[in-house]
């Protein structure tokens, strides 16, 4: 383990837990703990389970077990195991040695800090199933990963001396889609991690204990409802326990921040052993109407302001018990208008940017504040939802980050499109249950979602949903199947040419609607940087592909992300890679077009239809080349920016299919008086003027506005006027109808799907796109085609969505003599009918523009600020950028400045491309090293990357990483290398 060993080592030093360190009196029972010492060992290698309770019992023989974590994952800490990122380590793993039970063990003492008369014992997760015992006593079990343990030991544990504890693990029921469920699903293998061995059985989250009075709050609960935005009404609800056999009076004391609202309820009497149903609403308390709140927004619409209210329960004068609940102050509300699920918040239609998150490490090795850095992540890429897929991610952490930064939460449970129920309903449910009341506090869960890609099977199917309605009161959407019923289904995941996500509409590999809608997966293979490769990957592996690299999902195991397309493309666009550094190197650059193309597909049809795409996936569980947009080491990937750019609340972008332009707003505000300016440069960094444009546009709350087209087809030339034409059949006037300039005349062809029509142009010609006329009788679905013959075609076009009347259609410039529709499907009972039949060609369309040549488009405020810069590489032949590994060599100045701040390393550098420079810097990587080991310096925040620097151009560049991650004597070492600069 490499960077997540660093985060457990460091980050996991703290022994009380932060969001319960106000609460309760707490004390940390996980292995970070010095006085506390786990052992773990296979429960068929113990004969007696009695004998571990006995004094001086020797464990020494036992392995060191690391809790929280799984059982495998305490042999990989020992040693025992090779590195299992490495190589093929972990198919190599003898997976018998661990798909069985185990037994933990440790020991404790009582702090003398536990005053009060209740010590009790807390679990909060044990995958699958665990039997827990202290000092000889079996307190119970838990059933399920999300099972919560509260055990009272406070007759049994030796406040003075050892306490022995232990838990046996047994793990999922095979196989875990959808038998061994509640679990974690992935574990037995998927297309993004392999088999973990024991299936991520073990003591997977926090134990510790706490210390109370005989009153305890249970399941606290705070509701918020918005009759306007500028007042909300609160409700609290939770369960009063008296855990003694005594009669007890009590008293309740409410304070609620930002504001210190209070007040104080008087329980009265609560009967022994028996449980109070507290509901305290605006009706009882009208400190809980709050006026101008606070709101919590997700990410580019506001700011995501958190509320806490401090619970304190009284028993007397002495307090027995403290809870503190963050909230945030929301509400949320959907509509399904023309079949497409939206999402609104505080009465604001939130346009869905994000991506899929699997598993927050593929050994559960993720934990504490690195749950921040990930989350942050997100946020800094402008994304406002992450799927918690298959509900896999079930750590506090995680939760409490999204809430902090503003990220909306797709929630699923456990079951995975099979239509195979658990093997113990019962046990998911109450799971179900139990994960809905663990995180409902949450301002940022936003959809529940029942099955990933299918139906939950009855009785589950009505049981989650009357869970969601009985334990979250409706309050947030359930949506029974992942990828159907008002959404656009989910994939493709392989690699296209980015103009495909501008056309209507991007397939899905599964049903759904057919429309943008909301695509809650879609993406591609990403390919790492070199320098991460190398990390997990063999030196005698490196080059050429080989099995190895499949081992890390590039290849038949991931054959969804179409590796092989994705490897062909790299050399069609980019040339040939001469070997492992120059395939990571190119990789980028189709990591940037690729993930920038797929949301501003999306974007350019905001709300016609299009309300939200989710990327598969956006974080890495494991070291390989698909589903990522940081990878597993946290280098940001090429798509990390491609993504970053595209998702700029306010934003400026360039449709690459139809050239036009527009002002994507998805933030809460109007804009106006705005600036939209495209600039087209030459690789040599001259402008072509006659391209360029700027105008002033308006920009409106949640609008994509048209702004202007790029006139790269301005001039066209129609070069079929005249010419004679041949058509598969005629029912309707003549086939040359469509050539000869008269809008009144039209072809028919018979009434039949198969049918085509094309115009000779009487010699070779160049062509680059062409202009059809449908009468009602329309092609639904039809290629453009070319020839030299007649008889051997090639396809350039596909429309899997035709409409009646004018469509102008452009493709790369190709030399051909007769142009044809070959129509698939019909749309309409007739035939198909043409009025005009344009071919654009003759000359060059791209007269003036160099091989390659880039789009600078700008948006500027009403006081000339920049509010968002994109530049778009484009090429004369649009899939051909081998022109860029021409570029010149440009020598860039660098000039860093390096303080130490509030615990961070803050690095602030102005790159600069001198005005004498011979060509434009482009893709210009910014990385950070360690002066001494020479190793990058992950994980950091940069502002900006693989960004392009006109002649006499500078960028400012800020990056920001923890202090911890240098040692005395190291610095940051800052290097800008662009694409020109790349070995010949």
């Amino acid at each position: 383990m490499v960077q997540h060993k660093i985060f457990i080592s460091i980050l996991l030093g703290i022994f009380l837990f932060p969001a319960l360190l106000s609460a309760q009196v707490i004390e940390s029972l996980d292995s970070n703990n010095p006085n506390v010492k786990w052992k773990v060992k296979p429960q068929d290698e113990i004969r007696d389970i009695d004998t571990l309770f006995q004094p001086g019992y020797d464990s020494d023989n036992w392995v060191r077990a690391i809790v929280p974590a799984t059982v495998f994952t305490s042999y990989v800490e020992a040693g025992l195991e090779k590195d299992p990122n490495f190589a093929d380590n972990i198919y190599q793993v003898d997976k018998a040695k661990y798909d069985k039970s185990f037994v933990y063990r440790a020991e404790f003492s009582i702090p003398g800090t536990f005053t009060k008369e209740k010590t009790w014992l807390n679990f909060r997760g044990i995958n699958r199933k665990g039997e827990i015992f202290l000092n000889g006593k079996r307190l119970g079990e838990l059933d399920g990963f999300m099972e919560r343990g509260k055990f009272d030991i406070s007759s049994i544990v030796k406040k003075d001396g050892n306490n022995i504890l232990v838990v046996i693990v047994h793990i999922p029921q095979k196989p875990l889609n959808n038998v061994g469920s509640p679990t974690y699903l992935s574990s037995a293998g998927w297309d993004w991690m392999p088999y973990v061995p024991g299936l991520n059985s073990g003591i997977t989250d926090k134990v510790y204990l706490s210390n109370t009075g005989a009153l305890i709050i249970e399941d606290p609960w705070v509701r918020t409802d918005l009759p306007t935005n500028a007042q909300a009404d609160l409700a609290i609800k939770m369960s009063v326990k008296n855990t003694t056999p005594d009669y007890q009076s009590a008293k309740l004391k409410v304070t609620i921040n930002p504001g210190n609202i209070q007040f104080t309820q008087d329980l009265g009497g609560i009967w022994g052993n028996s449980t109070m149903e507290l509901d305290l609403n605006k009706n009882k308390f009208k400190e809980l109407v709050i006026n101008n709140p606070r709101l919590w927004w997700p990410n580019g619409y506001g700011k995501p302001n958190l509320y806490t209210c401090n619970l304190e329960l009284s028993v007397g004068e002495n307090v027995s018990y403290k809870k503190e609940v963050k909230f945030g102050i929301k509400r949320y509300s959907y509509d399904t208008d023309g079949d497409v699920l939206h999402v609104s918040i505080n009465g604001k239609r939130v346009f869905l940017k994000g991506g899929n998150w699997g598993m927050s490490e593929y050994l559960l090795r993720c934990r504490g504040d690195e749950y921040d850095t990930k989350i942050r992540l997100h946020k800094e890429m402008n994304f406002n939802m992450i799927r918690n897929w298959l509900g896999s991610t079930t750590d506090d952490e995680f939760y409490e980050a999204c809430d902090k930064y503003g990220i909306l939460v797709w929630d699923d449970f456990w079951l995975n499109a099979n239509p195979v129920l658990p093997a113990d309903i019962h046990a998911f449910n109450k799971n179900a249950i139990e994960k809905i009341k663990r995180v409902r506090n949450h301002p940022s869960i936003a959809v529940w979602c029942g099955n990933n890609e299918g139906y939950p099977v009855a009785p589950l199917k009505n049981w989650l949903k009357e869970n969601i309605a009985t334990f979250d009161a409706g309050d947030r959407y359930y949506q029974a199947k992942s990828n159907d019923d008002n959404l656009s289904g989910s994939g493709v995941w392989g690699n296209f040419d980015p103009r495909w996500y501008f056309i209507k509409y991007p397939a899905s590999s599964t049903k759904g609607n057919v429309s943008w809608g909301l695509r809650t997966e879609i993406g591609t293979a990403v390919f790492v940087n070199y320098e991460s490769f190398k990390k997990f990957m063999p030196e005698d592996k490196l080059w050429p592909r080989n099995e190895m690299w499949n081992q890390h999902f590039f290849g038949q195991l991931a054959f969804n992300a179409t590796p092989d397309k994705y490897e062909k493309v790299i050399t069609e666009r980019y040339g040939k890679p001469v070997g492992i550094e120059d395939f990571c190197r190119k990789a980028q650059l189709l990591n940037i077009e690729t993930n920038q193309s797929m949301y501003e597909g999306w974007l350019d049809n905001m709300w016609n239809d299009a309300s939200g795409i989710l990327i598969w996936m956006s974080q890495s569980a494991y070291p390989s080349m698909v589903w990522q947009t940081y990878d597993y080491y946290y280098d940001l990937t090429g798509a990390f920016w491609g993504a970053k750019n595209a998702c700029v609340p306010l934003h400026i972008q360039w449709n690459s299919y139809n050239n036009s332009v527009k002002i994507i707003n998805t933030t809460s505000e109007d804009h106006k008086g705005l600036t939209a300016e495209a600039a087209i440069y030459n690789s040599d960094g001259k402008e072509v003027s006659r391209l360029s444009n700027l105008v002033k546009v308006d920009s409106y709350i949640n609008t994509a506005t048209n702004a202007f087209t790029i006139p790269f087809y301005d001039n066209n030339k129609n070069i079929a006027t005249g010419k004679d034409v041949v058509a598969s059949s005629t029912e309707t006037g003549t086939p040359k109808d469509i050539t000869d300039g008269n809008m009144t005349t039209r072809w028919g062809s018979r009434g039949q799907d198969d049918q085509w029509v094309y115009v000779d142009l009487g010699k070779d010609e160049n062509v680059y796109g062409v202009g059809l006329n449908f009468e009602d009788a329309y092609g639904k679905k039809y290629k453009i085609q070319v020839s030299a013959d007649a008889k051997e075609w090639k396809d350039v076009y596909t429309e899997e969505h035709g409409k009646i009347g004018l469509h102008d259609i452009y493709f790369d410039d190709i030399t051909a003599r007769y142009v044809r529709m070959q129509g698939i499907k019909r749309g309409s009972d007739w035939g198909y009918s043409l009025w005009e039949f344009k071919v654009y060609g003759g000359t060059q369309h791209n007269e003036g523009l160099t091989d390659i040549h880039f789009v600078r488009l700008t948006l500027k405020d009403n006081e000339g600020n920049i509010v968002d810069e994109n530049t778009y590489w484009r090429g004369t032949d649009r899939n051909d950028f081998t022109a860029l590994n021409s570029l010149p060599k440009v020598n860039l100045k660098v000039m860093p400045k390096i303080v130490k701040r509030n615990g961070k390393y803050i690095v602030e550098a102005k790159v600069t491309n001198p005005s004498s420079s011979p060509a434009v810097a482009f893709a210009v990587w910014v990385q950070l090293h360690n002066s001494k080991t020479k190793e990058r310096i992950l994980p950091a925040i940069l502002n900006d990357n693989y960004f392009t620097l006109l002649n006499g151009e500078s960028k400012d560049i800020l990056i920001e990483f923890d202090e911890s991650l240098l040692k005395a004597g190291e610095e940051p070492v800052l290097t800008a290398i662009p694409y020109n600069n790349r070995p010949k």
